[in-house]
């Protein structure tokens, strides 16, 4: 039996590199979303070197209150190369205060349910006013317009009326949602992208800026693929097929004797009968029934019974181990115990520990993607409620005083020891 492969005992230490320029460095972005796709997209553009100022009301980002034993790990992560301005935007100073940023900025980020920005005073019209080359993402659950523009828009929403849940699970249970924020997240990625190109316009001699609708449901939707045209061609909605794939077979899960489990996949015709070669049954690659990929699909009970027979005959390191050697596409179904120790995760350092007030060492995920000329960086660790208060504050010519008096009287969030206080 193959030992299975060594496994580096604990991530590599890296520290930020607040001096780091990236290719966004002079960006200046205002992120008034709250919880998760506008922290994503907001954080994709502060790792690339952006200047994130996240505006939180006196309770801060609703981000921040998503906790693990009583530590905000979400807000550490996502807010990480930002800072933070408090302002109680309900305030007429504060307003003005907000106003009198908008002149620095090149991109603003909102999550409010369409119609609450205008009706704070900062319409669309009016920011451009100010600023005719802002660039403004409008994130939501169903668009800026439409029969369901005023309905939540939370994510476990649009991952069931997507589509996304009816095709993912089992067809004998049911449908199942992700175990993620999977339509936040997808949003947030677009969005970055969204905002860069929209970016590039403004830059232009002549440019100016726009405003960007950015759903949670479109980008989940557009990243489901051909169904519609699928549904349309053959009258059949997509059924929840498991672990299995539509398209290629063989392609599954299958479980090891020491209960651990691999995926596998034969998506190339090459690759499909180096499966078979692999498992001992090479009489299977001149039978008719799993000679193209079309039969296969149609044969594809018979084809896991097969193989899966033959990996639950082996464990799971030895399983991989012997099909590594024979060039198939397989690799073990990891947990993040397991993910933690992985000799390529350590070595890219796709997860490194990053020092933290609170917990000693806090391990992230690196900048993605990677860039080799301009890479993004880590300079930062995700800011205390308010911690940037004086020094953004101080641009616009107010004092310690006068921040000292603003935040007596509500109008600004935080403190000069705010960080303290949020760690507590």
């Amino acid at each position: 039996m193959t030992d299975a492969p060594p496994l580096h005992q604990g991530l590599h230490r890296r520290d930020y590199q607040p001096d780091a320029v990236g290719p966004l460095d002079g960006v200046r972005v205002l992120d008034m979303s709250r919880l998760f796709a506008g922290n994503v997209l907001t954080q994709i553009l502060g790792d690339f070197g952006a200047e994130v100022i996240k505006v939180e009301p006196p309770a801060g980002d609703t981000l921040r209150g998503w906790k693990t034993k009583g530590v905000s790990t979400h807000w550490k992560i996502y807010a990480r190369n930002k800072k933070s301005l408090g302002l109680d935007l309900r305030n007429p100073q504060a307003k003005d205060i907000f106003l009198k940023l908008v002149p620095g900025a090149a991109i603003l980020v909102e999550s409010f349910r369409p119609g609450v920005l205008e009706k704070m005073g900062f319409s669309p019209e009016v920011l451009h006013a100010i600023n005719p080359k802002l660039v403004i993402v409008r994130v939501s659950g169903w668009g800026q317009g439409g029969p369901y523009g005023q309905r939540p828009g939370f994510g476990t929403v649009i991952e069931g009326m997507s589509g996304f849940a009816a095709i993912n699970g089992f067809d004998d249970r049911e449908p199942v949602l992700p175990p993620m924020y999977l339509a936040d997240g997808v949003a947030g990625s677009y969005g970055a992208s969204a905002a860069l190109l929209a970016l590039r316009e403004a830059e232009r001699p002549d440019g100016k800026g726009q405003v960007i609708d950015l759903p949670l449901y479109d980008p989940l939707f557009a990243l489901l693929g051909p169904q519609a045209a699928n549904y349309r061609l053959s009258g059949q909605a997509r059924k929840r097929e498991g672990s299995r794939s539509s398209n290629s077979a063989p392609r599954n899960v299958y479980r090891c004797r020491d209960g651990k489990y691999v995926g596998l996949s034969g998506s190339t015709q090459t690759m499909a009968m180096r499966i078979l070669k692999a498992i001992g049954r090479e009489d299977m690659i001149s039978d008719p029934r799993f000679a193209t990929n079309a039969d296969r699909l149609a044969n594809v009970v018979e084809l896991d019974a097969a193989i899966g027979d033959f990996i639950g005959r082996h464990d799971q390191a030895e399983l991989v181990a012997l099909m590594e050697a024979a060039e198939v596409t397989v690799g073990p179904i990891y947990d993040i115990a397991q993910i933690m120790q992985d000799l390529h995760v350590i070595e890219r350092e796709i997860l490194a520990d990053y020092p933290d007030a609170e917990l000693d060492l806090l391990p992230m995920h690196h900048v993605v993607p990677r860039l080799s000329d301009t890479p993004g960086s880590i300079r930062a660790a995700a800011p205390a409620l308010g911690e940037h208060n004086a020094e953004l504050l101080a641009e616009l010519g107010l004092d310690e005083v006068q921040v000292a008096c603003l935040i007596a009287e509500g109008v600004v969030a935080g403190a000069a020891d705010a960080r303290a206080e949020d760690a507590a």
